[in-house]
């Protein structure tokens, strides 16, 4: 896997190129010179895990046939105080779905990606509190 970072400004907005053609935009904070142009870089980390999670999330529950009208997932987390580098120690995921979807097999799916197929997740439990939730609205 290989990505690109290139400067776009003359201070911390930087784009991130993958695989596909669309950039990410990322920028600093504002405190140290960003101009508020992109995602910090611990947001992505989050996005990273979300967004991980979810693909697996709705792979599973489409492959049993589940009815997803909507899908949205929400993470909050915390970082350590007074300390350089200001890691994670509490990540919850929210995963908040609507439509025609069994309880059972959401919670599964779930459990499914933060046990075995999540890259992300598989990364950084080992260092990270994660803790998955749901809100399943019918």
């Amino acid at each position: 896997m290989v990505v690109e970072i290139n400067r776009v400004n003359d201070a911390y907005h930087m784009q991130a190129f993958g695989k596909g053609s669309v950039p990410v935009n990322i920028d600093a904070s504002p405190d140290i010179g960003g101009v508020d142009a992109g995602a910090r870089p611990m947001e992505l980390l989050l996005m990273s895990l979300g967004s991980c999670s979810a693909v697996d999330v709705i792979q599973i529950l489409k492959k049993q046939r589940q009815v997803i009208d909507r899908f949205k997932v929400s993470i909050n987390a915390t970082r350590v105080e007074n300390q350089i580098p200001a890691v994670f120690n509490s990540i919850t995921v929210c995963f908040k779905v609507t439509g025609a979807v069994d309880e059972n097999k959401l919670k599964r799916a779930i459990e499914l990606s933060q046990d075995k197929y999540c890259s992300v997740s598989a990364m950084l439990h080992h260092t990270v509190d994660i803790k998955y939730i749901y809100e399943l609205n019918k």
